[in-house]
């Protein structure tokens, strides 16, 4: 779908307008217009360099930071196609190591939108062969791709030749694309879940999976062995542990004790694990171990419990208050704000939180409520939200604000309060610009 972005840059936003205009009634899965696009643009995704794709409901962005680190750690360059963008439209395509310029950008989408308009791709369509036409044209030693929906039907899966494949966290997500009748899947959703990413996986290349329900691995391996994949779950073919203070890793070439990653919360060690097995159990490209170390303190994924820093929106608050943004929007999320916030006190947390429509309040509200000391209920600019009368009782004081700004100037944490902005990724990207921490 379409998520109103906006550029400063005119050739760029003329183009934005163009892709706004397919999403209506556009997303639909399937492969069969990107690979008419690509055919009519010469092919660019026989010409990437060797690619790393990576699935899942949760951490799969994550993922894609921990190998981009390390590749980089290296002294290697890589593409990197990732999705939604926080704030400028350019963080969904880095060309060898730098966001894409504008007028690379806005000449990539107009070629792109001029040859397939009697196919009527959908927004997401639209810009990964703009992504696959750019990293055609620019040099570089590896490829990623984060998957944008699903899996097997999601337009970067068009690749035919990753040199690997990685499934990150699972659970329920987009219900209304994967988990649909029509789709023939299996009858229990999380297994259907798990069949629907395991499309990723390509014959002889290399499929590292996290651990998950047995039935919801029994799926995954079955469609890994159909296809000649090569199956690698955690826990049997390699495994990570934290113990003291340091991650350890092991799989059939060895051990290796890491360096905990700086980004927060203990569930991105797991999305460092799963990219260390996707980089080890290929040769395409070669990482050193000395890499693999400094990837845990370069990798950086904004708008995943994400500091802020003193800022204009950190202003509206007192000085020592302690601010976290996520744009978590799931149940796996949800949890994993609980597990963060476990230590913190009773009623220590206010939560600014904006959800859009078509998700669950429950799924943040829910695992957080013993922490919660007040929640403000914000729209999503540019999105239909949820209103205040939509969330559950967390039983906690409950208001709604016009914006970001109204929500946090209301607020009057004290000294052991935290305030937790949450809920969509839209919504963090908002808090990004108006804190004037765009990433880059």
């Amino acid at each position: 779908m379409a998520d109103g972005a906006k550029s400063d840059h005119p050739a760029v936003q003329a183009q934005l307008d163009r892709l706004e205009l397919l999403s209506p009634g556009r997303d639909i899965l399937g492969l069969d217009r990107i690979r008419e696009i690509l055919g009519r643009l010469g092919n660019p995704r026989d010409s990437l360099p060797p690619v790393f794709h990576v699935a899942g409901t949760n951490g799969k962005g994550s993922t894609c930071a921990f190998l981009r680190a390390a590749i980089e750690a290296e002294g290697l360059k890589t593409h990197v196609y990732t999705s939604p963008h926080l704030v400028r439209f350019n963080e969904r395509i880095r060309l060898a190591g730098k966001l894409i310029e504008d007028d690379y950008l806005a000449d990539l989408l107009a070629r792109v939108l001029d040859i397939s308009a009697d196919i009527n791709p959908s927004f997401f369509e639209a810009t990964t062969a703009a992504a696959f036409l750019a990293f055609a044209e620019t040099p570089a030693d590896a490829c990623i791709l984060e998957v944008g929906l699903g899996g097997r039907l999601d337009a970067t899966n068009i690749v035919v030749r990753p040199v690997a494949t990685g499934i990150a966290e699972l659970g329920i997500d987009h219900e209304a694309f994967l988990l649909s009748p029509e789709n023939g899947t299996p009858d229990d959703p999380l297994v259907r879940i798990a069949w629907e990413k395991a499309g990723i996986a390509k014959k002889n290349a290399p499929l590292l999976t996290q651990k998950y329900a047995a039935e919801m691995l029994h799926a995954i391996a079955d469609h890994a062995a159909d296809i000649g994949a090569q199956h690698f779950p955690r826990g049997e073919e390699w495994d990570a542990t934290i113990y003291e203070g340091q991650l350890h890793y092991k799989d059939e070439a060895g051990k290796l004790n890491l360096p905990l990653p700086a980004l927060v919360g203990a569930h991105q060690a797991d999305n460092a694990a799963l990219a260390i097995a996707m980089l080890r159990h290929q040769d395409a490209v070669k990482i050193s171990d000395a890499a693999l170390k400094a990837a845990m303190g370069w990798a950086q994924w904004p708008g995943r419990m994400h500091f802020l820093i003193a800022g204009p929106l950190t202003h509206l608050l007192p000085t020592d208050a302690e601010v976290w943004v996520d744009g978590g929007h799931n149940v796996s999320a949800g949890l994993a704000l609980a597990k963060y916030f476990a230590d913190y006190g009773a009623g220590s947390i206010d939560l600014v939180i904006g959800m859009l429509a078509n998700k669950d309040p429950a799924a943040i509200i829910t695992p957080l409520h013993e922490k919660l000391a007040s929640v403000t209920v914000i729209p999503v600019p540019g999105h239909e939200a949820h209103a205040a009368s939509d969330y559950p009782s967390a039983d906690a004081p409950m208001a709604e604000a016009a914006n970001i700004e109204a929500a946090l100037g209301a607020l009057t944490p004290g000294p052991d309060k935290t305030v937790l902005i949450a809920g969509s990724l839209y919504l963090a990207g908002e808090v990004l610009r108006l804190n004037e921490q765009v990433p880059d």
